[in-house]
């Protein structure tokens, strides 16, 4: 600290004490009135940038404690909290040279290394923040931050029970630590742990009730488990907390319950904001490299190994034509050493495995390949990466497949989908400009085995006469107004029952009591256990009915359905979530199968179950479709995405930015 006048020593300490109790407005105050006196005062200059950090104004942070340094640059505090805030504006490399520089001055200094262990974690070098982390506990082992830091790394490594311990440890150090609290709720999803992570949000909101996304972390675990308190109440608090502005939910549950295609642009905003805050605008980026002869093409995603995604795109892989595109594989996703694996290796040029690359490395990765068009498969669901595509590795980026719905960024140029999952009128909902594919914008593998085997009603669980109505959705799905639907449709069709997968035991014991809470018995609902996806498609031929779900309809699963040929009643609402299954439909031949409204749609799936005539005709209509339908023709919509890719590639290479457009069909 300088030699100062006492005068000028007792203003700083007041100072000091009142930035203690978070009052800064008046620390602020006597620290600039410090400075009048004493320009050089390395600690009200050093303390004044700590109070720009602490209001958000990172780059006046980085200039006033910059400015003590300059003075004095010994006080590893210092090195420290400009590590914070060049760490705010992104400036990863700079943040760690601070943070290093603080270690070199005190190489016993617990908060630093938390610090470091928070920059590399952000720049995914996971192996090297957990060690961080490890370091800062040995030196403090109660420091609870860095317990709650370490979780988050053991947690992006995939370690969730560990990441479980961490966070368990550092609540009992800090059993209010906001953070801590809501980073074991995400960890409790992701070991679907549904009925704990109900008590965990719950407690969350009552220890921060404006904890960001809590409100939607708690419907969302309620839904896992079919537990539909307060449903409404708490789906349209989010609905208007989100119009406000407000970090009420996250991109990928806001679609699982909300009606609104505005509702969910905001929120997509409002998180990439939030999260994402130094990506670039929406704009055609500047030409980065010649040419080529053929269009490269690099599919990003987590989802590379045994996964639904995989499943469906594997085919289109194979039969890109090569004349025209060379095609890159980008994998930051689990290696399961799968066939289904090794099939999507085989199906592409290159292949590269980034998930141990920090951001940064992977987008130098896609870039080094001089690519054209990076098409994200992932979007905000299960393992998303978006800041490797903030890096902009292609000049044009594109939202496609794994996410259904806009995602609010200024990083995705293109989102491709059909007239039907996004009509004309509702494109101004989408931060994307919107490619429209002819049929469907859903690709299909045409390889998809079905088990020979079907097996028998009683093997599978089901009554040995009767009427089947099945959804094997997941249950987050499912949601009441659907629910009284079916229940209903119970009631009026004799000896029929309803099959549905079985995905925890709190779902299935809450759907049986729902259901009794409706007079329908809870016998009649029959739960189907996982099997292999070749047994699954098989079963569906046991089935007489498939009943949607909405407002997140069936996709893949869907899918599967149209693929054994069993006829599937669909609701199509306003959002891209809720029109998917219409878009199989209208691309299946079978287009009359979808509902504008919960009315229609419980009368239409009442009319096909008391007229087996006309059951039995689709179910023969979707038995030839499987050989000739725009739905299953790979090739066809193979030729449809890839005259997309020609137009955005075209416009990209006239200096033209990213517009909207209609890919006509193939002859």
């Amino acid at each position: 600290m300088n030699t100062a006048p006492p005068t000028t020593a007792r203003t700083f300490l007041q100072g000091l004490e009142l930035h203690k109790q978070g009052r800064l407005d008046e620390a602020e105050a006597l620290y600039r009135s410090v400075l009048a006196k004493e320009p050089e005062h390395f600690d009200s200059l050093h303390f004044s940038g700590l109070i720009l950090w602490q209001r958000g104004r990172h780059e006046e942070a980085v200039d006033w404690i910059s400015r003590a340094i300059a003075i004095n640059g010994t006080i590893a505090d210092a090195h420290s909290n400009l590590g914070l805030a060049l760490q705010a504006l992104k400036r990863m490399d700079e943040a760690l040279a601070a943070y290093e520089r603080a270690l070199q001055l005190r190489p016993g200094y617990p908060e630093a290394l938390n610090n470091r262990g928070n920059a590399l974690l952000e720049l995914h070098r996971l192996p090297e923040a957990l060690a961080a982390y490890d370091r800062a506990l040995a030196l403090s082992p109660n420091f609870a931050l860095a317990h709650a830091n370490r979780g988050n790394a053991l947690r992006a490594l995939g370690r969730r029970e560990e990441a479980l311990a961490a966070y368990d440890r550092a609540l009992h150090i800090a059993p209010n630590y906001a953070d801590a609290l809501n980073n074991r709720v995400l960890v409790l999803h992701d070991l679907r742990r549904f009925d704990e992570a109900i008590a965990a949000s719950e407690r969350l909101m009552a220890v921060a009730p404006g904890q960001p996304y809590a409100p939607g972390l708690l419907l969302a675990a309620r839904l896992h488990c079919c537990d539909w308190r307060d449903f409404a109440t708490l789906s349209d608090g989010i609905a208007a907390a989100v119009q406000r502005g407000e970090r009420a939910d996250m991109p990928l549950t806001n679609l699982w319950h909300t009606l609104s295609p505005a509702v969910q642009l905001r929120c997509a905003r409002i998180f990439t904001t939030a999260e994402y805050a130094s990506a670039p605008a929406a704009k055609a980026p500047a030409l980065i490299h010649p040419p080529h002869e053929r269009i490269r093409v690099a599919y990003f995603s987590h989802d590379f190994f045994q996964h639904t995604v995989a499943m469906l795109i594997a085919g289109l892989f194979e039969l890109h034509d090569r004349a025209r595109f060379e095609v890159i594989g980008v994998s930051y996703g689990p290696d399961d050493g799968s066939a289904m694996r090794a099939r999507l290796k085989a199906g592409v040029d290159h292949f590269l495995d980034v998930r141990e690359a920090s951001d940064r490395a992977a987008a130098d990765q896609i870039r080094a390949m001089d690519t054209d068009i990076v098409v994200d498969l992932t979007g905000y669901t299960a393992g998303y990466r978006p800041r490797v595509l903030v890096e902009r590795p292609a000049p044009i980026q594109v939202n496609y497949l794994g996410y259904p719905g806009t995602l609010g960024t200024g990083f995705h140029d293109y989102i491709v989908a059909d007239r039907h999952v996004i009509p004309e009128q509702s494109e101004q909902f989408y931060s994307e400009k919107v490619v429209c594919l002819p049929d469907t914008y859903m690709v299909n593998d045409r390889k998809r085995r079905i088990a020979e085997q079907t097996p028998t009603r009683a093997t599978a669980g089901l009554p040995e006469t009767g009427f089947v109505f099945c959804s094997f959705n997941n249950a987050f799905k499912i949601l009441p107004p659907v629910f009284n639907v079916w229940m209903r449709l119970l009631q009026v069709v004799p000896q029929s029952v309803l099959w549905l997968l079985e995905n925890n035991p709190t779902a299935t014991a809450n759907l049986r009591r729902e259901a009794e809470s409706r007079g329908i018995a809870a016998s009649r609902l029959v739960f189907a256990p996982r099997v292999s996806v070749e047994e699954h498609i098989s079963r569906h031929r046991l089935a007489d009915l498939f009943l949607d779900t909405f407002p997140y309809s069936s996709h893949t699963t869907g899918n599967d359905a149209l693929w054994a040929g069993l006829p599937l009643v669909a609701l199509a609402g306003e959002t891209f979530a809720s029109r998917v299954s219409g878009s199989l439909l209208k691309a299946a031949g079978v287009a009359e199968l979808i509902a504008d409204n919960l009315g229609d749609y419980g009368a239409l799936a009442k009319s096909l179950a008391l007229d087996p005539a006309r059951l039995a005709g689709l179910r023969r209509r979707l038995e030839q479709a499987r050989a000739g339908a725009p739905l299953f023709d790979t090739p066809r919509f193979c030729s449809h995405i890839e005259a997309a890719y020609e137009i955005m590639y075209r416009r990209w290479r006239r200096g033209e930015p990213a517009a909207s457009f209609v890919v006509p069909p193939v002859e």
